[in-house]
């Protein structure tokens, strides 16, 4: 182990600093009061600023909801989004008729590909009290054989997704969940079958981490090419190779060494987020992540024309009957309930 595996230390906000062949990574933390009938808060709007409400000084936000929080239909091509729910409900729809409804502990990784169009719909079920929602969005890349694959999405069920679970010298425990990156003998869920993530050889990682009050744990190194982040977002302190790092930072590390992680006096959560780069050009205009200006304007044109397959649902902000469960509908008709 090594004191200079540590490249930077950065406190964190709504969306957090990232390395290809990430994107984008943002941290929703609402606190929702009880929900009506319609599953819009029952509070106040007075004073937000509906349609754009992101304001951090608040319990909870809007965001681009007007009735009810979340986001309405928007397009996106050339990348993966990957939700990991830790609580609250999140009500998926797109444009080719694929829905669901997924909850704690649940994630959804979906391939824009060539293009679609989704809402993320956060309904506040609870009538008689609060609705906490917590979750992470994270943007990975798509290489350019692979922008203009078929649009698809998947649901890791909390229950099938892999957890390493291992005790300290100390009897104290270490949880790891694998959406993706097998650790040790724990290997993850397959991904979406364009993504980055399936070639091993690309050394994507994304796992979330608890580790009891004082917990020591090496997380183990990856390769020298691989970029590595380390989301310090709940708990009191950590110390990585002996270097004290309070709560709600972010850590990049040199991949290709062991690193030492010893908690502090309360459980901390983390999120990990690794992978060897895309080596190409990378173009962004808001919801398309191209490789060139050229492509993006074909994006635009593209999406003017065709909607990406246009909206098959009543409602910009999609939402599921409240008494609906945890479910997801496919494009070719097939439908999971858990």
């Amino acid at each position: 182990m090594d004191k200079d595996s540590i490249i930077s230390i950065k406190p964190l906000g709504f969306m957090w600093p990232v390395n290809n062949p990430f994107l984008f990574c943002a941290h929703h933390l609402d606190n929702y009061p009880a929900g009506n009938e319609n599953m819009e808060p029952i509070a106040s709007l007075k004073g937000r600023n509906i349609g754009e409400d992101f304001d951090s000084q608040n319990a909870w936000r809007m965001y681009h909801g007007e009735t009810v929080p979340g986001f309405p239909v928007h397009p996106h091509r050339g990348f993966e989004t990957v939700t990991i729910v830790k609580t609250g409900f999140i009500d998926h729809s797109d444009s080719h008729g694929q829905a669901g409804r997924y909850s704690s502990g649940d994630v959804q990784w979906m391939t824009a590909g060539s293009g679609l169009q989704h809402s993320e719909m956060f309904p506040l079920l609870n009538k008689d009290k609060e609705n906490p929602l917590e979750l992470f969005q994270v943007w990975l890349n798509l290489p350019k054989a692979k922008k203009f694959v078929n649009p698809h999405f998947k649901m890791l069920w909390t229950e099938d997704i892999p957890k390493y679970k291992i005790k300290d010298e100390n009897g104290k425990w270490i949880e790891v969940t694998l959406i993706a990156g097998r650790l040790g003998d724990v290997v993850p869920l397959p991904p979406a079958p364009d993504s980055w993530a399936v070639d091993s050889e690309n050394e994507v990682a994304i796992w979330t981490i608890k580790m009891e009050a004082g917990a020591e744990w090496i997380l183990p190194k990856a390769s020298t090419n691989a970029n590595r982040s380390l989301f310090f977002h709940k708990g009191n302190s950590i110390s990585i190779d002996e270097t004290v790092i309070d709560s709600y930072k972010s850590i990049e590390l040199i991949a290709n060494h062991d690193l030492k992680i010893n908690n502090g006096n309360t459980e901390s959560s983390l999120l990990l987020l690794q992978g060897k780069p895309i080596n190409e050009p990378v173009v962004q205009y808001g919801p398309f992540v191209m490789n060139t200006q050229d492509e993006i304007r074909q994006a635009m044109n593209d999406y003017q024309k065709t909607q990406f397959g246009g909206w098959p649902w009543p409602r910009r902000d999609q939402v599921h009957p409240r008494m609906r469960g945890r479910f997801a509908k496919y494009f070719d008709g097939t439908e999971e309930v858990r």
